[in-house]
């Protein structure tokens, strides 16, 4: 009997066994669920490692590091001076101000502009800088044309950028000429010092245009040929021990020749250079160059179309329909045009919108709420025989752009390049200089000059001549202008 026992137990393990194997083998042999990367804003960066997977930010900047990006994060504590103040909350984040007195409502905390040390090359007094009408602002400084482009070939100036150096805290102007682009340290704005120059590529050129991205300069020319877009690592300046040094690029991009201007979206780490060659693939449309490893550039498309000028943004505005995506705002000549080019592969037109008297759509800039975009027009004034004429769009609804309204200026100088900070929208106009227009009104349709300095004094004449471009964007309030005939000039509020 316990023989007969032993044996069905053995009996009973080899099947049991056996059947194990059978259903081991039948699970080895079924499909195993793929892994998915899930990334939303589709940057590159899986939602699992992404900082702010909402919205596209592939160089995951972190200035606070406290693990969410920039792009996402609206309560960063970087506090540069310590004085309790989060820095994108500070009016004066370079000098302690805990009580971020204001007194004139700019935006620009007293301790940055009540510097006894800072005594103005020209102060504005009874409406004049020395040789210069003012009303608000102060001459600081002046480099002209001479020394910037080296006086070789008759030279002018054109564009103008900004770079704050996050690591010293100093403060460079990107002056862009017809044979060159010169670097000057504006820190002190009284003793601006020229660190030297880079050649252009080609040839010299009227329409010179320079940008910023995680600092590098980025530098394309019109009309030249195959000038490519140059590369400058701009920390080089930090090393200039005798200027000015004659500087060489850090990398040239050869993927278009000539190109109008350069737009950077320094969210999603993408150049766009804009009126390149109408014959091209894209009709002089905006090119797409993935530019987050700055020393190798890589071009991934285009939008068909001749843009002059355009704005990038990784939309936060009113129109929840568009949020995180990235828009372009392009002015065309004749008209406006946003597209949502999030996809590069695929970009998608979304409105275009056109207006009354159009002479040339030349450039526009969003109002930082995004709810309005601002847009010059460069040839009306000679077409027409109006005015200064500024032109605001309603984007509240990015399908459904409509015209809000026009503001006139007070002379018959043609606008060139406006920009917005704040609730001042700052205008380069030609022979009438910067202007500095209050745009905290403009719901009620209501706009109007606050201040000006005249880099042309001569005349206010409708013609090509004067300031061509500001960059009203230093923390420490500085402003500087790009004067075509004479150089750049550093201005601040009057005290």
């Amino acid at each position: 009997m316990k023989n007969e026992l032993r044996i069905s137990l053995k009996i009973l393990t080899f099947y049991f066994l056996i059947i194990g194997l059978v259903v081991l083998q039948s699970c080895d042999d079924e499909p195993v669920d793929p892994i998915v990367v899930v990334d939303s804003d589709n940057d590159g960066i899986p939602d699992a490692q992404d900082n702010c997977p909402s919205i596209s930010n592939p160089n995951q900047s972190d200035v606070d590091n406290d693990g969410i990006g920039d792009s996402c994060d609206t309560t960063n504590d970087l506090d540069t001076d310590n004085d309790g103040i989060p820095d994108d909350e500070d009016n004066c984040p370079l000098i302690p101000n805990p009580d971020q007195i204001d007194d004139d409502g700019d935006g620009i905390g007293n301790a940055c502009q009540d510097n006894p040390d800072l005594t103005p090359m020209f102060p504005c007094i009874d409406g004049m800088a020395g040789p210069y009408p003012c009303d608000g602002y102060d001459l600081m400084g002046h480099i002209p044309v001479s020394v910037l482009a080296n006086n070789l070939g008759n030279p002018e100036g054109s564009d103008i950028w900004g770079w704050t150096d996050t690591t010293t805290g100093k403060e460079y102007a990107l002056v862009a000429m017809t044979n060159s682009t010169a670097f000057v340290d504006v820190s002190d704005p009284t003793n601006p010092i020229f660190l030297g120059r880079l050649d252009t590529a080609t040839s010299t050129s009227y329409w010179r245009d320079v940008k910023v991205y995680n600092n590098y300069a980025f530098i394309v020319a019109d009309n030249v040929g195959a000038h490519g877009m140059q590369v400058f690592d701009l920390t080089r300046l930090r090393s200039v021990t005798n200027p000015p040094e004659n500087f060489t690029s850090d990398a040239l991009y050869s993927g278009f020749g000539s190109a109008h201007n350069i737009v950077i979206n320094e969210n999603s780490g993408y150049a766009y250079a804009v009126g390149s060659s109408r014959s091209g693939t894209y009709g002089g449309g905006p090119l797409f160059i993935n530019i987050q490893n700055p020393l190798n550039p890589i071009g991934e498309g285009g939008f068909f179309g001749y843009a002059h000028d355009a704005q990038v943004v990784t939309y936060n505005g009113p129109d929840s329909d568009y949020a995180g995506r990235e828009i372009i705002v392009g002015s065309n000549e004749n008209e406006v045009v946003i597209a949502d080019i999030t996809d590069k592969g695929n970009p998608i037109e979304i409105a275009t919108i056109s207006y009354n008297n159009v002479g040339y759509t030349h450039q526009g800039w969003f109002t930082e709420d995004m709810r309005y975009f601002i847009l010059g027009d460069e040839t009306d004034e000679l077409g027409f025989g109006n005015n200064t004429r500024t032109i605001v769009f309603d984007f509240t609804d990015l399908d459904n752009p409509t015209f809000k309204m026009d503001y006139i200026g007070p002379s018959a100088a043609i606008d060139h390049n406006g920009y917005v900070k704040g609730n001042s929208y700052y205008l380069a106009n030609y022979t009438a200089g910067l202007r500095v227009i209050d745009i905290s009104g403009v719901d009620g349709n209501s706009m109007n000059e606050i201040a000006y300095f005249d880099t042309h004094p001569e005349n206010n004449n409708t013609s090509f001549n004067g300031a061509w471009s500001v960059y009203p964007y230093f923390q420490s309030g500085n402003i500087i202008i790009s004067d075509i005939e004479r150089g750049l000039f550093i201005v601040r509020p009057t005290q």
